[in-house]
């Protein structure tokens, strides 16, 4: 389902125009991109704040009904208060469906208790980034890419290269060479864990049974 947002143009600019609209619970914006003038904006703030906790409003193409004409859009910057909750400024990047985009999305870990690495090796995961770039059509813009830690043994390393990824989405860091595949997640050894006791116990195990 497609988040849709409501706005309309606005013409009164500057700081102290902005901090009327917050006043009001308003929201200032621009959306700009696929060829045209950017515009200035004006969202209900409480609108705002109802979709942030959605992840794909971070990730995924919006709707946005600009003066009754809707556009696909995707977010692009937020600008928050200092101390509290609001928004103070939000910025859009306007949908070409022909065009390839860069976007962040989210990765969704599973397998984690399931890996040898922690289920029976003692280890612990570490998860390196939450996010990842990519570029794709609109289109295919994943909600989420999953990222299976349930064959991982311990020092274990998963890297971007090792992602599964859909049809159409390619790893931006990886498009710029093999210097860039980073870390993903890892398994490592727990802390307060001592590898001197556990090589002690394997060599009196190796003791014992010569």
């Amino acid at each position: 389902m497609t988040i849709e947002l409501n706005a309309t143009l606005r013409d009164d600019m500057g700081k102290g125009a902005s901090r009327r609209l917050r006043h009001v619970g308003k929201l200032p914006g621009i959306v700009y991109g696929a060829g045209k003038d950017p515009v200035n904006i004006t969202l209900v703030q409480k609108d705002v704040q109802y979709v942030l906790p959605q992840e794909a409003f971070f990730s995924q193409v919006l709707s946005l009904n600009l003066d009754g004409k809707k556009q696909d859009v995707l977010l692009r910057d937020l600008q928050h208060h200092p101390y509290k909750q609001d928004i103070m400024h939000i910025d859009f990047l306007r949908v070409d469906a022909k065009t390839a985009v860069h976007v962040h999305v989210p990765l969704h870990f599973i397998g984690e208790e399931t890996a040898p690495g922690v289920k029976t090796e003692g280890g612990a995961v570490s998860h390196v980034i939450m996010e990842v770039e990519v570029e794709c059509l609109p289109k295919d813009i994943p909600e989420f890419i999953e990222v299976d830690l349930s064959g991982m043994h311990l020092n274990d390393i998963l890297h971007l290269s090792d992602l599964k990824l859909p049809k159409g989405v390619e790893v931006l860091a990886l498009k710029q060479g093999a210097d860039h595949d980073t870390a993903v997640a890892s398994i490592h050894v727990r802390k307060g864990a001592s590898t001197s006791d556990e090589t002690a116990e394997e060599s009196g195990e190796g003791e014992a049974e010569s």
